[in-house]
């Protein structure tokens, strides 16, 4: 794949083939195809990184409350997330899902508590200064360069990564296997919303995560297009061992991606563990499952 001079390192990344990690050709994928993608015959392409080997960082969260004036939106809320890792977080709406994750990233300040990246500790530190020790947060919309070509876009955000040439290098899989190749002279704005999203995702990635927290990754997506997600997911957590965080309301591909969940409600934590285990408890299928069940009727 020729990618033309659009980006300062153009010498280096102007032929994307054979680059990367390859990843699968999407193409017509249905979530029901995914024993091609993520089952056990590719057990070995998508093992990850180990904390040995210094690819990644885990994320850990103790003890955190957050109030807004008068309004308590969560109290003693504590995890971790290992290098390479994915938790599932949950929980019905007002939960305190998204603002836990701000907090994370350093989007908000917590009233209490400690947020550590391996074990320094980066509570209430900016947004900016998260980001650049490799705590990466997308968000719900797309989030792209709205005026800027597809190239221009990836060209625009590997400047900030850590190692500009070893980004292009990992990110050029995905662009293939989402289809994007043909788009690259394309304004995002002018992209189909799917491919809006995952060029999103895409510009995440490109800063070289150690932690990524992702807000509701499937929103707005169509169930065809949402094994993207998987493929973006199993990625990542290969080509930067990075551990993985996902706030999403979709149980199908919760249940996929996450082998440990974390349910939310009323402002604390109901239940952690195995989905399978986990989403039997009838106390989670009354606070969260059946409010599901009733937004669907």
């Amino acid at each position: 794949m020729s990618f033309a001079s659009g980006s300062p390192k153009s010498e280096e990344v102007a032929d994307w083939t054979g680059r990367g990690t390859p990843v699968c050709d999407l193409g017509s994928l249905s979530p029901g195809d995914l024993h091609g993608v993520m089952g056990p015959r590719n057990i070995e392409r998508t093992t990850v990184p180990s904390p040995e080997d210094g690819m990644g960082a885990g994320l850990r969260v103790e003890g955190i409350r957050k109030s807004f004036g008068g309004l308590h939106v969560f109290s003693d809320v504590s995890f971790t997330v290992a290098p390479g890792e994915v938790l599932g977080i949950i929980g019905p709406n007002g939960a305190g899902k998204t603002t836990l994750i701000n907090v994370a990233c350093g989007m908000l300040r917590p009233s209490a508590g400690r947020v550590l990246l391996e074990d320094e500790d980066i509570t209430g530190r900016p947004i900016h200064a998260t980001s650049r020790r490799g705590v990466i947060r997308s968000f719900q919309q797309t989030n792209t360069f709205r005026n800027a070509t597809v190239r221009e876009n990836i060209s625009r955000a590997v400047r900030f990564s850590r190692s500009e040439s070893n980004a292009w290098k990992k990110i050029s899989p995905l662009v293939e296997a989402f289809g994007l190749e043909p788009y690259l002279a394309v304004q995002s704005d002018k992209l189909p919303y799917g491919l809006q999203k995952m060029l999103g995702l895409i510009l995440v990635c490109a800063a070289s995560p150690k932690v990524l927290l992702l807000d509701e990754p499937a929103a707005g997506l169509e169930r065809r297009e949402r094994p993207r997600i998987d493929v973006f997911v199993d990625h990542v957590r290969r080509e930067f061992g990075c551990a993985v965080v996902i706030v999403e309301h979709d149980m199908e591909l919760v249940r996929r991606l996450c082998p440990r969940i974390l349910v939310l409600d009323s402002g604390r934590v109901l239940a952690e563990g195995d989905p399978a285990e986990v989403l039997s408890r009838k106390d989670v299928i009354d606070a969260y499952l059946g409010a599901v069940d009733e937004e669907a009727r």
